[in-house]
């Protein structure tokens, strides 16, 4: 599965540069009976359902000529929506410069919980610090980072 990660990456990564997409994601997952390629990309302001398009058709050119999949699949490119995950380190520098409200699950419970919400207010490379809200209280939770599982932005409500 990895190898065609690796082997989709090569190919849309030059397609990307040319108009200056981000890849966010690439993932090959099985779903039920079915394949999916899902191809995560963006841009600063948001990617828009032409350039999806675009990347998609392009793509799907790129895949067809090097046929690095053998067996049957769905092709999807989309950009990661607002709830977009933290994946590479730029993704969480930019949520610290942005100080973005995240979401953070982790692999053990960290003072009873295994899910976070909350403001990234710091990190370096061994921890991350959330600003979060229990009931009408602030507090500051610091969360190793090998013990987060997933993380993405949220949406505060």
């Amino acid at each position: 599965m990895n190898n065609v990660v690796e082997a989709v990456n090569e190919l849309v990564l030059p397609i990307l540069e040319e108009k200056n997409f981000e890849l966010v994601d690439t993932e090959f997952v099985k779903e039920g009976n079915d394949w999916f390629l899902r191809v995560y990309i963006d841009k600063p302001g948001g990617i828009d359902i032409d350039e999806c398009v675009f990347v998609s058709e392009r793509l799907s050119e790129q895949l067809d000529i090097t046929d690095p999949i053998p067996q049957a699949y769905f092709l999807e490119v989309s950009s990661p929506g607002a709830e977009r995950p933290l994946k590479k380190e730029q993704d969480w520098e930019n949520a610290l410069a942005n100080h973005e409200y995240i979401h953070v699950s982790l692999y053990q419970k960290l003072e009873g919980e295994k899910q976070y919400q909350g403001f990234l207010e710091a990190m370096d490379e061994e921890s991350i610090t959330l600003k979060i809200r229990i009931k009408t209280r602030e507090k500051e939770i610091t969360i190793p980072r090998q013990m987060i599982a997933k993380a993405r932005l949220a949406i505060q409500f």
